[in-house]
């Protein structure tokens, strides 16, 4: 790995909310002095996919107190979620705290037996091999962990932390293996001279970057990153973020990208899926959602974020504010989780969970009444297609749509919001 990228490599001066962005041209000022950053990571529209998750589900068993300890309850962490990564791309994982992105990633990763569904990695599902069969895909298939305090072993130095994926897979000789350790650590912009060093040493952001460095010195196929920059100096963050592009890039690796800062996730992801409470409420290519979000739920996780632009001009962007709490992922509301929530709700809502809808090429929502901030429908736009009435219960006339599904990825045809009939490209 020879690309290194410049210590002063910054973030694009955009607004998440507004679709207006420019990257390429727009310097950023930060405390290292005036950039100009990398641009916005593209889509392959003709990529196959490097990974398909069908229908994933992960159950947490509730224990009882006592001396004989009873499962009284599941905590449904994640409860059919179904997309997929092509191969050199990005897909954007974003939601509220809770909502089941890291155990997403732990089970793409197989670090959690999942209770249900499939992940098929370059077409081999990987939840029903044995672990010494797993073992070769763990070069291909990495992670790097939301916590670096805990995810790095205090009692071994940070050569040995990185070099341990060399050892283990037995890929390279003894001898080579510093060398390539104190590459990765100034890949990642740390002292090459500090691997005899250990994890309490180094600050957080130091540590993540060490976690980076790990994850990257199998050159893997698809690396997980949860939260990767969440613990890092905003001037630090640009430069892993333009360094991970350059990987991305150079290596064709795929991301499965973890974030709560939509800026980053946009920049970075040419497609974002958003979960809600163990499940993907929208998913779509990243100009249409942050330009046009179908979804109640997106619509408010969007609005809450500054807007620099607006501010700089004068007024203000009303914020739409969710009143109540998330509910409990142990009983989670019927039908539609959001709709304890949802400005929009009625009673179909809690009688029908809402299908994960295709409404454009690259578009999927899961919502009765889905429609663009301010346009939403009266009536809800899929009962028909569920075979029930208005308010939810069964129609005998009616018959279900095979729109309704839960695949991964996107069909040839879907159905248009505004005319109520089938499209195509």
């Amino acid at each position: 790995m020879s690309n290194q990228t410049p210590a002063n490599a910054g973030m694009p001066n955009e607004d998440p909310w507004s679709g207006t962005e420019d990257p390429t041209s727009a310097d950023v000022v930060s405390d290292l002095g005036t950039v100009v950053p990398h641009a916005p990571t593209a889509a392959n529209p003709d990529a196959e996919s490097i990974l398909e998750v069908r229908d994933l589900k992960m159950y947490f068993p509730v224990k009882s107190a006592g001396l004989i300890r009873r499962t009284i309850g599941h905590v449904q962490a994640v409860d059919g979620v179904s997309f997929r990564v092509p191969k050199g791309g990005a897909l954007g994982l974003v939601g509220e705290s809770g909502c089941g992105k890291s155990t997403t990633g732990r089970l793409v990763t197989r670090l959690y037996e999942p209770t249900g569904g499939s992940v098929e990695f370059e077409g081999q599902d990987i939840t029903t091999i044995s672990p010494r069969a797993l073992k070769p895909l763990r070069r291909d298939i990495q992670m790097i962990f939301q916590d670096p305090y805990t995810s790095l072993n205090p009692r071994h130095t940070v050569g040995s932390i990185i070099g341990a994926p060399l050892v283990i897979h037995g890929v390279m000789a003894k001898d080579k293996i510093l060398p390539r350790v104190q590459e990765l650590l100034e890949i990642v912009g740390l002292n090459p001279e500090h691997y005899n060093r250990y994890p309490h040493e180094f600050s957080g952001g130091q540590r993540q970057r060490i976690g980076i460095a790990r994850a990257l010195t199998l050159q893997p196929k698809l690396l997980v990153a949860d939260e990767p920059v969440s613990a890092l100096d905003v001037s630090i963050q640009a430069q892993v973020i333009n360094l991970m592009q350059d990987l991305q890039r150079e290596f064709d690796i795929a991301f499965l990208f973890i974030a709560h800062d939509l800026a980053i996730v946009r920049h970075f992801c040419p497609e974002v899926a958003v979960m809600y409470l163990g499940k993907i409420v929208e998913i779509a290519d990243r100009e249409t959602l942050y330009n046009r979000p179908n979804h109640p739920y997106t619509q408010a996780l969007l609005s809450a974020v500054p807007d620099v632009k607006q501010a700089a001009v004068g007024g203000r962007r009303e914020r739409i504010r969710l009143e109540g709490d998330v509910p409990s992922p142990i009983n989670p509301p019927s039908g539609c989780r959001f709709r304890t929530r949802c400005p929009l709700a009625q009673e179909i809502c809690a009688r029908v969970e809402p299908p994960l809808l295709q409404i454009g090429a690259t578009h999927k929502v899961a919502c009765h009444f889905a429609g663009e901030l301010g346009h939403h429908p009266v009536k809800p736009v899929t009962a028909g297609l569920l075979g029930v009435d208005d308010s939810g219960a069964p129609d005998p006339g009616a018959t279900p749509s095979p729109l309704v599904g839960n695949e991964p990825g996107y069909a040839d045809t879907w159905f248009d919001l505004e005319r109520k009939t089938m499209a195509s490209a």
